[in-house]
């Protein structure tokens, strides 16, 4: 060689290892540090299980748990209301939302009275019991469409297309909210259905514009219907007042009748009672009263004298007024 000299400095094998335990040690501490602490979020629930086996349910705040891998935590967002589109998916959510196209194998149903209608609703849903979601249930989502569509094919089913259209769509989104719920208790899925609702419903592409023909006849129809009920609301009203008018003065020309009768009958019977005690008197009176209330609607007067054989006026009774 040289004169320079090389010198290698070499490092005995036992501190390499001495180096590679301390820093095998510092990593398993620092990922037991960094593992030991968890923070729950407002909107959730922290679910510990230990060995794989659930251990506790902790709330929002910040927690300790044993390191990875003794315990691991899943937080579901419990306060989170999820929705899940059927028959059709929003693109863009918005003022203006953007929608994709139409799945037919969901949206095409048979109704009640074998018409097929194009349904799309959506779901809104919770979670409720976060260890039942969890533990009870492979995939959540899944199940939620497969019990959503199975029950909302039921109730449309029960119902005739013109009722999902309009009439029944209010009892059509109770009714398969009850038994989607009554269904998701069943299996403890840890599942709250919040809400059902239906979206756009309409006619087959093929039949639409005879269903449109349909549509309008019977809104004419229901025009007409209730053109004539504005007309028998203001004609039967007033005939019915008018009745009831006539029924009324009939009943008291009735009344009055009676009344006026039987006030002659006793005036009969009582001038004939008088009568029989002093005819001669009762006939005068009789006879003057007669007089008074035939007199003053002549409108000439004479007085005739049954020997004299021509008629001469004696005197202008009532006249030179």
């Amino acid at each position: 060689m040289n004169d320079q000299q090389i010198y290698y400095r070499t490092i005995p094998p036992t501190t390499i290892a001495r180096y590679v335990i301390f820093a095998a040690i510092g990593v398993i501490i620092l990922a037991a540090i960094a593992t030991s602490f968890y923070t729950v979020e407002t909107d959730e629930k922290g679910v510990v299980v230990r060995f794989g086996k659930f251990n506790r349910i902790t709330d929002p705040g910040l927690h300790f748990k044993i390191p990875w891998p003794v315990e691991l935590v899943s937080k579901p967002k419990v306060e989170r209301i999820f929705k899940d589109e059927f028959g059709f998916k929003t693109l863009q959510a918005g003022v203006q939302s953007k929608y994709g196209g139409k799945d037919l194998n969901e949206s095409l149903m048979l109704c009640g009275d074998l018409s097929v209608a194009e349904v799309e609703w959506i779901v809104q849903y919770k979670i409720s019991d976060p260890k039942k979601f969890l533990f009870n249930v492979r995939n959540p989502s899944k199940m939620i469409r497969d019990v959503s569509e199975a029950v909302m094919r039921n109730v449309v089913g029960d119902s005739s297309v013109d009722e999902v259209l309009t009439s029944r769509r209010v009892e059509i989104n109770i009714e398969a909210e009850e038994k989607m719920q009554q269904i998701l208790k069943y299996y403890s899925s840890g599942i709250q259905i919040t809400a059902v609702k239906l979206q756009d419903v309409n006619p087959p592409e093929p039949v639409k514009p005879a269903f449109n023909e349909v549509n309008a006849a019977q809104q004419d129809k229901a025009r007409f219907v209730n053109t004539a009920l504005e007309e028998y609301n203001k004609v039967i009203p007033r005939a019915s007042g008018e009745a009831k008018q006539m029924i009324k003065q009939a009943e008291a020309y009735a009344i009055n009748r009676t009344n006026t009768a039987k006030g002659d009958a006793n005036r009969f019977t009582q001038i004939w009672n008088e009568y029989k005690d002093s005819k001669d008197v009762t006939r005068r009176r009789l006879y003057l009263e007669s007089l008074s209330r035939v007199l003053p609607k002549l409108e000439k007067k004479y007085l005739i004298d049954d020997k004299v054989k021509g008629l001469l006026p004696l005197m202008n009774i009532g006249e030179g007024k």
